[in-house]
Order: C-alpha cells, then structure tokens, then sequence
C-alpha cells in the first residue's frame, strides 16, 4: 500500500520548507564576492556576513520546538514563511552591510525554525512503514533547494546585470516563500498534537485521512505514550532520562557540520577560483555539485528504510574521509587541480546518501512525543551552531594556514563520526515512534 493523495499533499507542503532552507543557506556563494568588494570587507568580514544568518538560524531552531508545542507544527511553519518572505525581500532591497546582515539573520531565523518544525511534522503524520522515506522528502527539497539556488545565481550572472546582480540573487527567494505560504493553508493538523491538546475526533479524522492502516489503534498508542509520560507542552527535554537521545541528536547534528559539507556548499565559488576556475565556470561546476547532491540524495532515500540508517552513515563516512583527503592533498601540493571537481562531486554523492537523507529523520525519531520538537530543536541547534563556527572560521583559517587545512580537519572528523556510529548509534528502521521511546528513554 502506497501513501495516499493526503498524506503526500501534506508531506510536499511541509518539506516544502526545506527547498527555501537549502535556496537560503547556499544563496549567499553566488553574492558573497560582490558583498566583499561592495563593502571592502576582511576574511573576518567575510565569514561574519556568511555566518550571521547561521546565528539566526541557532536561535530558530531553539525556539521552534516551544513554538510547535503550543501553536501546532502548521501554524508554527506559516510564521517561518513569512519569515522567508521578510528576509528575501530585505536582502534584496539592502541600503548598506548592516541593513543586508539583519535581513540575512531574519532569512535564518526562518530556515532554523523550518529544520524543526518540517521533519517533526512529516514524521508525526507518516505511518512507521513510511516515515523514512517521507521525511527524506525534507531533505530531498533541501537539497533541491540548494541546485535552484546555483542554478538561479548562475542564470542571473549570465544577464549581466552589473552592481544589482547580487540583490537579484538573493531577492528572487520572495517567489516559493510566498507559494509555501499559501500551501500552508490546505494541510491539516499533526494527528499527535491534537492529541496532545485532547482534540481526539480530529486526530482520528487526519489519522484515517493520511491512511493510516489502523488509525484507532495508532490513536490508542499515542494517547497510551501521552499518558505514560505525562505529556506536557512544558516539558522540558534536559532530563537525564533523555540522556540518549540528546546524545544521539547532539552528536550527529555536529558531525553533519564537521564533515565540512556547508562550508564547501557556502564557499564554493571562491573554493573553485582558488583552484583556477573562472567565476561562471565555478557557478557551472556548482549546479554539477547540486545536481549530484540531489541525485544521491534519492538514492539515500530509496535505501533509508531498507539498508537503515546506520548503515548509510557508516558509508557515508568512510567516502567523505578519503574524498577529503584528495582535496586536502590537491591544496596543500597545489598539484592536479582537475581532480578537484571529481573530488567534491564524489564526496557530495557520500554525503547526500547518509548524512543528508538521514539526519533530519534520525533526530525527528529518538525523541518522544512530549518533547520530539524540543528535541529536535536541541539537535539542530548542535547542527547550526557547528555550522556557524566552521561557516565564520573558514576564510580565515584558509587564509592563515592554507586552503588545505580545513579540509585536513574535516577530513580527521569523519574518522571519528564512524567510530562514534559504529559503537553508539542504535538502528531505527521500520519501527513505530512509541517503540522508539521505550527503547531509548532511560527512566533510571
């Protein structure tokens, strides 16, 4: 039995999120340059100008989980969508640094939030046969979102639009935000948040709606896991008996950055001239690196409920760690440039078929329900404020110590992450989010 019309109109317009996420996160590569002749920015400047929206997005992401408890995944999404809609507008329309670095903190605000809020409420829709694969549907669209943007930047740079190009390149956001707001308008609630607030006939109606096999029985589980644990919107998720998952979300939120993957994605333009390549043949090769991304990202999401997650990861890693390596040793011997786009089109295919099409799944299911926004909040907040760090660092440790060392270090991180997964991480596939919880929350 395959996912019904409902079920699917309600994933695509959550994860629809996740295409704004990935067109605002990686917009900034094509304008960057531009930015620092604009406003004569330092390689300090330079990161703080990429890294800013990447503050916000920590704080959104913290704040989602509240926002989601008490508002609803739903209403919650339709306020990062406005967001999404300030931000692209602002940034477009920027009449100095200051004024381009607050929109920019707005835009990431919104995509911090939608990290949370998209996932938990696929997840908390999906049957446990599906979940997998239909929160990869997240991820799909932020990846998707990442080859519109290059692709975007790339067709704007070839209109030779002089000094606006840069404000076209990130203005053009305004145009799916406003879609996705209006799509927001025509799903209906998370069926476990309902419950949470008691609306039982409602949560049973979108139980049968998104085709549940057996919707009063999964309602009888949640409403047994609500009660079990006391379910509050207060809640808080630092207690020791979520030990476990907060390890298991923190960890894999900062190795997804540690592997280096936006910060190659953020400056790949400069990355490529660095390496000789011209600014439109480093736009070129970035829709090669985005379509590659979203390739294997499919391919992640067809193996996710059969290989597990675990696996991929384990994958995913060893693939990353040599790729990195090569780039690492092409820079630091300034030898074989060439190899340089084969290198980072391979290592995004590794990456894009584990830690991209599974970590959004893996922290939306270790947590449970009474705190699984929180939870993810605390997890992606792990993912952004890693990211931000590497994001503000990178142009100045590339600078400092050579366009070879920060690849060294992200090359020894994913080393470690396959450790750290191969002796700690637990297997979720195929089972129900209530299961889950038993499993994984210590309650001594």
């Amino acid at each position: 039995m395959r996912p019904n019309f409902n079920l699917m109109r309600a994933t695509l317009t959550g994860a629809l999120g996740g295409l704004l996420f990935g067109f605002d996160t990686v917009v900034i590569s094509g304008a960057i340059d531009a930015l620092v002749k604009l406003y004569g920015l330092s390689a300090r400047g330079e990161g703080f100008t990429v890294a800013i929206g990447l503050v916000g997005t920590v704080i959104g992401a913290l704040g989602a989980g509240t926002a989601g408890q008490r508002l609803g995944g739903r209403e919650a999404l339709r306020l990062t969508a406005l967001l999404y809609i300030i931000s692209a507008f602002g940034c477009g329309l920027a009449w100095n640094w200051p004024a381009f670095l607050l929109f920019r903190f707005v835009g990431g605000l919104g995509i911090g939030a939608s990290s949370v809020l998209g996932p938990v409420y696929i997840a908390e829709l999906a049957p446990a046969k599906w979940r997998g694969r239909l929160v990869g549907a997240f991820q799909f669209n932020v990846v998707f979102g990442i080859l519109v943007a290059y692709t975007s930047n790339y067709v704007i740079r070839t209109l030779h639009l002089g000094a606006s190009e840069w404000r076209w390149q990130v203005g053009v956001a305004a145009i799916p935000a406003a879609g996705f707001l209006a799509l927001l308008f025509f799903i209906p609630r998370s069926p476990r948040w309902s419950a949470s607030q008691n609306r039982i006939d409602e949560a049973l109606e979108v139980l049968k709606l998104m085709g549940e096999p057996d919707p009063q029985g999964e309602l009888a589980d949640i409403r047994s896991a609500l009660k079990e644990e006391h379910a509050s919107a207060h809640e808080s998720v630092f207690q020791w008996k979520y030990r476990y998952p907060l390890f298991l979300a923190i960890t894999i939120g900062a190795f997804n950055q540690l592997a280096g993957v936006n910060a190659i994605l953020y400056y790949l333009n400069s990355i490529f001239m660095a390496a000789g390549f011209s600014q439109i043949s480093g736009d070129q090769q970035a829709i090669a690196i985005g379509a590659t991304n979203l390739i294997f990202t499919i391919v992640g999401m067809s193996m996710i409920d059969k290989l597990g997650r675990k696996t991929l990861l384990l994958i995913g890693a060893a693939g990353t760690a040599s790729c990195l390596a090569g780039v690492a040793w092409i820079f630091t011997t300034n030898s074989n440039p060439g190899a340089l786009v084969w290198l980072l089109v391979t290592y995004i295919g590794f990456f894009a078929l584990s830690q991209g099409a599974v970590i959004w799944v893996y922290i939306g299911e270790v947590f449970p329900n009474s705190v699984r926004s929180k939870g993810q909040g605390v997890g992606n907040a792990s993912h952004w404020i890693m990211n931000t760090i590497i994001a503000m660092e990178f142009p100045v440790l590339a600078t400092r110590m050579g366009r070879g060392a920060p690849f060294i270090f992200f090359a020894v991180m994913t080393v470690v992450q396959f450790l750290v997964v191969l002796f700690t991480y637990p297997e979720t596939k195929g089972q129900t989010l209530e299961a889950l919880q038993r499993r994984l929350v210590k309650v001594n």
